[in-house]
């Protein structure tokens, strides 16, 4: 058995068992795949997958065992590749950061600045999708780090830390009669049409909670993916918005007006996550300091020699 057997069968099994769609990810042809998965399984002794003809419809019990075994040995041949290149290629290489759009908007243009200042030999990309999709591309491997704040925490494959602390705002045109109010209430908001981020986003669940606690249900009217559009559909008279105080920057958001809400919901955590067991080249670590000051380096070695993962903000 070899490598390239075990990326093959790996990745048939992350796209679904649709072979023709991992021989497209791997740049090869299908039969290659089938041929190499079929040969894994001879020197195995058992199938990994079920099949109805050539179509591939189940893994087998000892399919996901080995599939497994397959995933951690991918794994840390990754990890010894990225010892290498830490050794040979110094602070040169690529860095790709699965976030959603609010935290690309605003929160991260100050950290990649300084991050490109300090490794300009560094290629960086930005995904983007919602928390679940971002987790995802962890675990795939198709990102380094993952920046959000809803999902992460839910992964156990994943090391999930907390970057930053934030609350929601209200976003109300000019001389709405919201902003009369000495006090905003939940009920206040209630009394009018909603428009805010998708339940998978930017902690709308704890909005949603919020309101249900108080047996509330808002008009809920439009839900979007990034802060931008919510204000657009705000300025445009559909709703009051509810968004990350982050998302609104003061003296640049003509004719709206923000309201803090910090009172009536959770205070929220963004957190940055990496997949559990990868080992961390220096610029990626920096890349994480940057994000959450507070973490340490030595806190991730920490991480990676099974520490804590509770870390204050």
């Amino acid at each position: 058995m070899n490598i390239q057997q075990f990326r093959y069968a790996a990745e048939v099994a992350r796209r679904g068992l649709n072979v023709s769609d991992a021989a497209s990810a791997l740049h090869t042809s299908q039969p290659g795949v089938s041929r190499q998965i079929r040969e894994l399984e001879a020197e195995l002794g058992t199938p990994l997958f079920v099949r109805q003809g050539k179509r591939l419809t189940a893994i087998t019990d000892a399919g996901r065992e080995i599939l497994a075994g397959i995933d951690r040995i991918l794994d840390e041949i990754a990890n010894l590749k990225a010892v290498g290149q830490q050794f040979t290629a110094g602070d040169r290489g690529s860095l790709s950061v699965a976030v959603t759009h609010t935290q690309a908007r605003y929160a991260l243009p100050p950290v990649v600045t300084e991050f490109k200042k300090r490794f300009p030999d560094v290629h960086l990309k930005l995904l983007q999708g919602n928390p679940h999709q971002l987790a995802r591309h962890l675990l795939d491997g198709e990102a380094d780090l993952a920046i959000a704040t809803e999902a992460l925490m839910e992964y156990d494959e994943l090391v999930s830390l907390p970057g930053y602390q934030w609350h929601h705002c209200v976003v109300v045109p000019e001389g709405h009669p919201l902003t009369a109010l000495k006090r905003l209430t939940l009920e206040a908001i209630a009394a009018h049409p909603i428009v805010t981020y998708d339940p998978t986003f930017a902690g709308r669940t704890a909005i949603d909670k919020t309101f249900a606690a108080r047996g509330l249900q808002p008009d809920i009217v439009l839900t979007a993916l990034d802060s931008d559009v919510i204000k657009s559909y705000v300025a445009l008279g559909l709703g009051v918005g509810l968004i990350s105080e982050k998302a609104y920057r003061t003296g640049r958001e003509e004719g709206l007006v923000a309201i803090s809400a910090a009172h009536l919901f959770p205070t929220q955590t963004t957190r940055i996550a990496f997949k559990r067991g990868t080992y961390l080249r220096g610029y990626v670590v920096e890349f994480i300091r940057l994000f959450a000051p507070h973490l340490q380096a030595q806190d991730l070695k920490d991480l990676d020699a099974g520490a804590r993962e509770s870390f204050s903000i």
